[in-house]
């Protein structure tokens, strides 16, 4: 009962952020490129809950990245207006939304993917952090590929808007380099967490 409950609350919450992004959104075009993302993996995600099921940790740390996506995809990630605020704030003259979503790619996202492969691949040890961190290094390289190919294929404005580089020739690789360091924070977390809670879950 409980995490049903949570479950609702957790899904309930996305789609009033997503229908909220989805009215008017800056570049329909790019709203629609960014929600691509959306359109795969919450299908996945419902369709498999079944045979595999997240911890309510994991859901939550799903649904607040997808939440930061989609919030992207309404303005476009370079025009966020809390990004502006972000980027004075750090002294930056570009829009830093995308540096921490990307960020909290990493963060959020190990977590989830830890789970996956300890509960059914059945990897401990230093694998149990390992694996999680190269597939998170992995999936934010494919991410960026994805990008420069929707940015040569689609309408220039939209692939501008959807690869949000601001100018910067090695936006990429900085991207890829804050999911690296997000996804070592939360591993150092967890593993001075289990350190401390010998018996704590995965």
């Amino acid at each position: 009962m409980y995490k049903r409950f949570t479950y609702t609350i957790l899904a309930v919450s996305f789609l009033v952020v997503w229908i909220w992004a989805a009215i008017e959104p800056l570049h329909f075009d790019d709203w629609l490129l960014e929600n691509i993302l959306v359109f795969i993996t919450l299908p996945i995600i419902f369709f498999t809950h079944k045979r595999f099921e997240f911890s309510i940790l994991s859901y939550l740390l799903i649904t607040l990245f997808m939440m930061l996506h989609v919030i992207g995809s309404h303005y476009t990630y370079a025009e966020v207006p809390w990004g502006v605020t972000l980027g004075e704030l750090l002294g930056a003259d570009r829009n830093m939304y995308d540096r921490l979503v990307h960020l909290l790619f990493g963060v959020l996202l190990v977590y989830p993917i830890r789970e996956i492969f300890i509960r059914t691949v059945k990897i401990s040890g230093f694998w149990a952090y390992f694996v999680p961190f190269m597939i998170v290094s992995a999936l934010s390289g494919i991410y960026e590929v994805i990008e420069w190919g929707a940015a040569e294929v689609v309408d220039p404005e939209a692939g501008i808007a959807f690869l949000g580089s601001q100018g910067d020739i090695w936006d990429a690789q900085k991207d890829m380099l804050l999911a690296k360091v997000g996804a070592l924070w939360t591993l150092g977390v967890v593993w001075v967490f289990r350190r401390v809670h010998f018996n704590a879950p995965l």
